[in-house]
């Protein structure tokens, strides 16, 4: 993948439904340049697919967070199913360092995510926890 290429991504991570004649422009290549590269972007797994955001998808859960877990003792699959279980949490996360779980978290108000974080800290295996306010998202991506 070169300097262009990624270019291209950011454009279509920035508007997925711009059209290849505004890419062309924007990237300062030909149509066909840019169509012969998305085509090889796609067949390579680096585009996954499109997505649409709609305003639904922004308004329901104006209140957002991201909320690193660490755990201890057994029972992360136990813990993913109790998280996953909750309609607040948009996706729950495994990942490597500090924290063990990253869970995404979407509730209309404040105090409705502090009642959500509450219970969150007290499943038995939550030894810390540490929560991020998203304050605005440039981009969503839907996989």
């Amino acid at each position: 993948m070169d300097e262009t290429d990624r270019r291209l991504l950011a454009a279509l991570r920035h508007d997925g439904r711009a059209s290849v004649s505004d890419l062309s422009i924007e990237l300062g290549v030909t149509r066909a340049t840019v169509r012969a590269r998305m085509e090889k972007l796609a067949q390579a797994g680096e585009i996954r697919g499109f997505s649409v955001v709609t305003r639904d998808d922004v308004a329901t859960s104006p209140v957002r967070a991201l909320t690193m877990l660490g755990l201890e003792g057994p029972g992360m699959d136990r813990i993913r199913r109790q998280l996953s279980g909750r309609r607040e949490v948009r996706a729950v996360h495994s990942t490597n360092g500090k924290w063990d779980l990253i869970v995404e978290l979407g509730t209309e108000t404040l105090e409705a995510l502090d009642g959500v974080l509450r219970d969150i800290r007290r499943l038995e295996g939550v030894a810390t926890s540490e929560t991020s306010l998203l304050l605005s998202t440039s981009r969503y991506s839907r996989v």
